[in-house]
C-alpha cells in the first residue's frame, strides 16, 4: 500500500568520481541517456551531482556534444537554470573535473522513503532524479521522475485488486464482507454496508492512501454512528 523508493528505483546506477574529466562525464550522460549523474568518493558516498546544466557552463561541451540536433528551447532553458546558480557559474566554466563542476551538497533520498515524499522532494528542488543512498550516504541506486509517475499511473484493475486484497480481504478489525469496490480513472468507489461508521471512515482513509488513488467516493452505510462529531 505504502510504496517506497526501493520498490521503483533503478539499482544499477551510473556514477562518476570526483576526478572524472568533464568530457568523460559528458560521455556517461550521453551513453546512459540521462541528464545528471551522482559523484561518489572512494567508498561510494555521494558527494555531489553533476548535470547537463553544469556541463553547459563549458563552451567545449556545447560545441562538441550539442552542435547537431540541439534544440534552442532546451538550450535556453538550461542556460537560464545555470544562471540561477550565482557566482559559481564562472568557476564552473573553468572546471575540468566532476568535483569542480558538480552541485553540492547533493539532494538525496533513502530507499525506505515513500514515493510521495520523493516526488515532493523533486518538486521542491526542481530535479528529475535523485540518488538513493543508505543511512551512511553510500549510493544504492537512482529514482527518477518517470519511476514515480509509473506508480501514480496505475491501472484501475491494479488499484481495485490492491483495495480488495489488502483492505477488504486482509486481516482488518472489521467485517467488510458486504463492501464492494470499483475504480474509474483512479477514483475509487466503496459501496455497501458496515457495522460501525467509525470503521467505514477508517476504510475510506486507508483506501485514499493507496498508490494511484486520486479520490475515494464513500457510498458506505452503517448501523452504529460511533464516529466523533465535528468538534470531537
Amino acid at each position: 500500500m505504502h510504496m517506497k523508493v526501493r520498490d521503483v528505483m533503478t539499482r544499477e546506477a551510473a556514477s562518476v568520481n570526483g576526478s572524472t574529466p568533464f568530457r568523460d562525464v559528458a560521455e556517461v550522460l550521453i551513453a546512459h541517456g540521462v541528464s545528471a549523474v551522482p559523484v561518489v568518493d572512494g567508498e561510494g558516498h555521494v558527494i555531489g551531482v553533476v548535470s547537463e546544466t553544469d556541463l553547459l557552463c563549458k563552451e567545449e561541451f556545447r560545441d562538441q556534444f550539442y552542435r547537431e540536433g540541439y534544440r534552442p528551447p532546451l538550450r535556453a532553458r538550461l542556460r537560464e537554470q545555470a544562471s540561477r546558480r550565482g557566482g559559481r557559474r564562472e568557476d564552473r566554466a573553468h572546471g575540468e573535473t566532476a568535483a569542480e563542476l558538480m552541485s553540492a551538497p547533493p539532494v538525496t533520498v533513502r530507499p525506505y522513503t515513500s514515493v510521495v515524499s520523493a516526488a515532493r522532494l523533486m518538486a521542491e528542488h526542481g530535479v528529475k532524479r535523485l540518488p538513493v543512498v543508505d543511512d551512511e550516504g553510500r549510493l544504492e541506486g537512482i529514482v527518477s521522475r518517470h519511476d514515480l509517475l509509473k506508480v501514480f499511473a496505475r491501472s484501475d484493475d491494479d488499484i481495485v485488486r490492491e483495495v480488495r486484497e489488502d483492505l477488504l480481504e486482509g486481516p482488518l478489525w472489521a467485517d467488510t464482507s458486504e463492501v464492494s469496490v470499483s475504480a474509474s480513472e483512479g477514483v475509487v468507489t466503496l459501496a455497501g454496508h458496515m457495522r460501525r461508521r467509525g470503521d467505514a471512515r477508517i476504510l475510506v482513509r486507508m483506501a485514499e492512501r493507496i498508490n494511484g488513488v486520486l479520490a475515494v467516493v464513500d457510498r458506505l452505510h452503517w448501523d452504529v454512528d460511533d464516529a466523533p462529531g465535528p468538534h470531537g
